[in-house]
């Protein structure tokens, strides 16, 4: 099984202990994982803001990257489903789109594919989960509250076997936190209030930690506990995860 590492442009530029984080677990796991060098955006940006035209050819760009791979893993819920459910779209009448059914987040491709169930890091601290939008509904990484299905939480499971931790989830546990992409430019206001209620819910929990498996959802939030002066952290389940392995 050869796996492809995807980290998007943003996790690149601004969070890179996220991708590193994500390289060490998989290899921990004695998989067979490839970082493709020149590898770019994935054209999520400009297809949200409606320049789908300018997506295409990063959408190739990403298709000569990563078509070799049996799965393409990405530490990104956002970018994992702009691939799976546009790329198809974006490329049609073009060439067949190979990578939208082979792209995984890591949370799903740990937890579906590898079924992970030994022992993991150690991470000795209250941790409250964040459910990204994307995750929830787009990816099936949890269950939406709106669809009335037995609950499930792939994330938490994953996190069960890191030693040490409590999780916690907020009250309204999958509402959105307000981050949005092109949604946060838009409607400033509106996101800024969504963001500091979100907060404000994971703190009611006590927990020291906020963790999620989109990096864009919990720096939106870190912006907002920070412009507060609230005293809770963020990290991605990747690296709590691999957390003192």
């Amino acid at each position: 099984m050869k796996i492809g590492l995807f980290i998007p442009c943003y996790v690149d530029a601004v969070f890179p202990e996220v991708g590193v984080a994500t390289y060490k677990l998989l290899k921990h796991l004695g998989l067979d994982v490839t970082y493709p060098m020149g590898q770019t955006c994935c054209g999520q940006p400009m297809a949200n803001a409606g320049f789908e035209s300018q997506a295409v050819p990063l959408a190739e760009k990403f298709e000569d990257k990563f078509a070799q791979f049996d799965y393409v893993v990405a530490p990104s819920v956002s970018c994992t489903a702009f691939v799976k459910l546009n790329y198809p779209r974006l490329l049609k009448g073009r060439h067949e789109c190979l990578t939208a059914g082979k792209i995984m987040d890591v949370v799903e491709f740990l937890h579906d594919v590898v079924k992970v169930s030994q022992p993991l890091g150690r991470f000795p601290h209250k941790v409250s989960l964040h459910n990204s939008c994307h995750g929830v509904r787009e990816l099936g990484l949890s269950s939406p509250s709106e669809m009335h299905v037995a609950p499930f939480n792939k994330i938490k499971d994953l996190l069960s076997l890191v030693d040490g931790i409590e999780v916690v989830e907020p009250e309204r546990p999958d509402e959105c936190c307000g981050f949005g992409g092109m949604f946060a430019i838009e409607e400033t206001a509106v996101s800024a209030q969504m963001g500091r209620d979100k907060v404000e819910r994971h703190i009611q929990t006590g927990a020291r930690y906020v963790t999620g498996p989109d990096c864009s959802c919990l720096m939106h939030m870190a912006g907002v506990a920070q412009k507060q002066g609230l005293k809770i952290e963020f990290k991605h389940v990747v690296e709590i995860l691999a957390s003192g392995l």
